[in-house]
């Protein structure tokens, strides 16, 4: 029986230990499945982010050049500075804080904030980016010296660098801190420029050291390619100088743009907004004086004032603003009548001051109200009568002056390669609008556009009646010079025939001479133009219930081959006047005076025109007084001798430097009356003949410029300030301006 309980016991024993083995095996086969199948990725990773160092390398973003291939934006080697806290002994409370200290001295961190993070694991913690070379330096040192190998890591990175602060920032645009373009080019073309970014795999041991020998797998970088922009650095210098100074000169409230393109290719040469910003601080509001402002304001207020502000300053004028073109339109009108034979230059219509489109409806003004009188086409247009341009557009009819508007691009985007290129959709009235609306359309007024539209239709007027797409960017390269994608000429279609073409230049010459462009009138160069004053909507959405308003001037030159537009444009200028001709006028010419003779574009003076050329200073010094007398005497220059010595040892102006014909060297003979100088006088506001009289006076030499040769133009601007104390002989540069010049 004993032995019968025992057998029993035995396979009981059995059983429980085969059920035992069973469970266990069963739970390692579960184990071994959850393993494989719902934890194994997992865990796969875990393991493999211990054995392995998984790195980025940067992509080094490609270079914006202008077109003489001069760097506008480019990319520097900066530093990634990563801790790696899992290195560090807890227990080494010295080392921690020397560790913390030094590296918050160097990096401009916070010590405490570092500390906290020497308590973590990780082995990439990321303390700052951006850093420049030389702190780097100092941390590769201090690395060197403490032994910090492993704990410390630099790794290479970019950052981006706009080498001439704000110039052409509107259309540079900047980057974020993580390198993607945010506005501008940068934005448009981030694909082109950002490069892709590579990778470096290395193993790790037991300590977390790197192994290369034992297994390393790099995929390089791809750098960005390269734009070649058409954009001129010394074009794109002279117009935002000029149009610094116009802002200035004239208080304009809300920025003002400029644009110089060739009429031809459709290329930018230069485009500038003015206020701008800095990109390499874009989000720093650049108007100390909105700074100011802003920081005024509740605190609750202040984030949204800012985000308005830099979301202004941002913001490409030239290319998303619209507003109404004024009487800069008509040479569209006026291209409209001559190309569909509705008029002719001798085509007459007697302004009264006033005139009623549509019969019942109210009368629309002339800004002269007592009437220009019977005029022909050419003087209709270079009064800028707007009685008259009504007359046109009602000869032309709604279909075919908006079949035009359509043609000259108007209602579409110009495909500029820009972002942010605002739509008119909405903005102008149909082929059915009203023959009020036509009434005030076909001067310029109760339709908005954008600037690129007007210059580009500007370039068709000029070109032979050929709209060409507006292009920035020329070429994208490599940085092996290899050329992957270049920027032809694009012409959508012709809109007016050569013929008219030439004829409607002809008429706008003649406007820029003599009629209300004149203040854009540059001596030799066959300038071509029109001015534009435009009234603004107001708070209440009636147009010129504010006040307020837009001056600009639109043209190109020569007026016989046309080669380059040029469009500035005030907004909201609240100085002396408000006025196209005025604001915007002297601008132009300023722009054209300096950018035609660099472009080499041709002179042709007229008889008038010669007199005023300058002649070249002949080089004097070191010449007896008898022989430069008779050198300077021969090149038609009068010649003033301070001191008593007979060699000439300096003179004013400088040779080779531009001196008005009939102008005044001045000689030095010894080095004691080199020391004399002259008082600028005040020319602001005078005729041109008391300038002349007041430089004489002074001993001063006059170049002139701007519309010097109409009988009521006075000074408004001169390059030297009264007052200011300077050389005698010294050439002063001073604009005369007709103020009665308008729209």
């Amino acid at each position: 029986m004993a032995k019968g309980t025992t057998v029993k016991m035995w396979r009981r024993t059995l059983i429980v230990l085969i059920v035992m083995v069973a469970l266990g095996f069963g739970l390692i086969v579960v184990s071994l499945i959850r393993l494989q199948l719902v934890d194994g990725a997992e865990l796969q990773k875990a393991a493999v982010d211990q054995q392995l160092r998984d790195t980025t390398i940067s992509a080094q973003r490609g270079t914006i050049y202008d077109r003489n291939m001069k760097p506008l934006a480019q990319s520097a080697t900066v530093w990634k500075v990563v801790l790696a806290p899992a290195y560090i002994d807890k227990d080494d409370e010295t080392l921690r804080r020397k560790l913390s200290t030094g590296l918050a001295d160097i990096l401009g961190l916070d010590a405490e904030d570092i500390y906290k993070r020497t308590e973590g694991t990780s082995y990439y913690d990321v303390l700052k980016t951006k850093v420049e070379t030389d702190v780097k330096d100092r941390l590769v040192q201090f690395i060197e010296e403490n032994d910090l190998g492993n704990t410390i890591q630099l790794q290479e990175d970019y950052k981006r660098y706009y080498p001439f602060g704000s110039f052409a920032s509107t259309i540079l645009g900047f980057t974020g801190t993580d390198g993607q373009g945010l506005a501008g080019l940068e934005a448009y073309y981030d694909e082109y420029l950002s490069g892709t970014a590579g990778r470096l795999v290395t193993a790790k041991n037991a300590v977390g050291t790197d192994m290369p020998f034992q297994y390393e797998q790099k995929v390089e970088a791809q750098d960005g390619y390269n734009l070649v922009l058409t954009i001129d650095e010394v074009v794109q210098h002279y117009l935002e100088q000029a149009l610094e100074e116009g802002v200035e000169n004239n208080k304009v409230e809300n920025r003002a743009t400029g644009i110089v393109m060739n009429v031809k290719t459709g290329e930018i040469v230069a485009m500038a907004v003015k206020g701008d910003y800095d990109p390499n601080n874009p989000f720093v509001i650049a108007d100390e004086e909105e700074r100011a402002r802003i920081a005024e304001l509740p605190e609750e207020e202040q984030q949204e004032a800012t985000s308005a502000a830099l979301q202004a300053q941002w913001r490409n004028k030239a290319v998303s603003d619209t507003y109404y073109p004024g009487s800069v339109f008509k040479m569209v009108t006026l291209s409209m009548a001559l190309e569909e034979n509705v008029a002719t230059e001798e085509t007459t219509f007697t302004c009264t001051g006033s005139y009623v489109p549509v019969q019942g409806e109210r009368a629309i003004n002339c800004h002269n109200t007592s009437g220009h009188g019977t005029q022909t086409l050419v003087q209709g247009t270079m009064n800028s009568c707007n009685p008259f341009f009504i007359y046109l557009g009602q000869l032309l009819g709604t279909e075919t002056f908006f079949d035009y508007f359509e043609a000259f691009g108007f209602t579409q985007k110009t495909g500029i390669d820009l972002p942010g290129e605002a739509s008119t959709k909405g903005l102008y009235h149909d082929r059915d609008m009203s023959l009020m609306d036509l009434a005030v359309e076909s001067f310029g007024q109760n339709f908005s556009i954008t600037p690129i539209q007007m210059i580009t239709a500007c370039a068709a007027i000029a070109n032979g009646g050929y709209l060409v797409q507006p292009h920035v960017v020329s070429q994208i390269v490599d940085n092996d010079g290899n050329i992957i994608k270049t920027a032809d000429t694009t012409v959508k279609r012709q809109v007016i025939s050569e013929e008219t073409s030439k004829r409607v230049s002809k008429i706008l010459q003649e406007n820029a001479t003599s009629g209300t462009a004149k203040n854009g009138y540059v001596a030799g160069y066959r300038i071509a133009g029109k001015t534009g004053t435009s009234e603004k909507v107001g708070a209440d959405g009636k147009v010129g219930s504010d006040n307020k308003y837009i001056a600009s001037y639109c043209g190109f030159a020569p007026a016989d081959d046309p080669q380059y537009a040029v469009l500035v444009f005030f907004d909201e200028p609240t100085g002396d006047s408000y006025y196209g001709g005025a604001v915007a006028g002297p601008v132009f010419a300023k722009i054209m005076e300096e950018i035609l003779p660099y472009l080499n574009v041709e002179t042709k003076y007229t008889e008038d025109e010669a007199g005023s050329v300058g002649v070249s200073a002949p080089n004097v010094i070191g010449k007896t007084v008898s022989e430069a007398t008779n050198e300077l005497t021969n090149s038609g220059l009068k010649i003033l001798v301070k001191g008593s010595g007979d060699t000439v040892i300096a003179q004013t102006p400088d040779p080779g430097s531009s001196v008005p014909s009939g102008g005044t060297v001045v000689v030095y003979t010894d080095e004691a009356s080199m020391n004399q100088t002259v008082t600028v006088p005040n020319f602001t506001n005078r005729s041109l003949s008391d300038v002349n009289y007041l430089a004489a006076q002074a001993g001063l030499n006059i170049k002139v410029t701007g519309a010097y040769n109409s009988s009521a133009a006075t000074a408004r601007t001169q390059d030297y300030a009264a007052g200011e104390q300077i050389k005698p002989g010294t050439v002063i540069t001073v604009n005369f301006v007709e103020e009665d010049t308008v729209r």
